[in-house]
């Protein structure tokens, strides 16, 4: 018969090594998913224009995008002048307030260039002298900054803007909202 022997007490001391890995590997996991919607949703890489000979040497509302900011005028304004900039073929893609929270007197067009067609065709479809601003953005979009004293866009804004014959203009590549049916063309 064999005796029984004592069993070897358990160790006293904890084991620290995996919960201190396991600390470590979730803190590389939140850090590393922040990190990456930080760089999804904050992205600075801009988005860039495409160059392009213009049919006729005319620039026309469908080439160009717009977004319609409310720099002080009366509530739903920039609503009601994306609408109507809607109707004369424009690409609207924003209506917001003003992004900077910035008071516009009457209105204000921004653009890459302040002499830039598509500058010059967004302050064509103003009734009021629009004060023209260049920010050298690289995308070519437009804003046109409601303020408190716009009352509404001109009846009837000119339809396009002459370019040099032979010349490149730089325009924002559209997407199209909707998916275009097979077989048709999106111009």
């Amino acid at each position: 018969m064999s005796a029984l022997q004592p069993q070897p007490r358990p160790h006293s001391r904890i084991h620290w090594r995996t919960p201190i890995t396991m600390v470590v590997l979730l803190g590389v996991l939140f850090g590393g998913t922040w990190w990456g919607w930080n760089s999804l949703t904050n992205s600075s890489a801009e988005q860039n224009c495409v160059e392009q000979k213009l049919p006729n040497n005319r620039l026309v509302p469908k080439q160009v995008v717009v977004n319609v900011f409310n720099g002080g005028a009366k509530a739903g304004t920039a609503q009601r002048t994306a609408d109507e900039l809607r109707k004369r073929g424009f690409n609207v893609k924003k209506v917001a307030n003003e992004p900077k929270g910035n008071k516009t007197d009457v209105v204000a067009v921004r653009g890459n260039a302040a002499d830039s067609p598509e500058v010059r065709l967004v302050a064509g479809q103003t009734s009021q002298a629009a004060e023209k601003t260049a920010d050298k953005r690289a995308d070519h979009t437009v804003d046109l900054v409601v303020g408190v004293k716009f009352t509404r866009l001109n009846v009837k804004g000119i339809p396009s803007i002459a370019v040099p014959a032979d010349s490149t203009v730089c325009l924002p590549s559209i997407h199209p909202s909707q998916p275009i049916p097979s077989g048709q063309n999106p111009n």
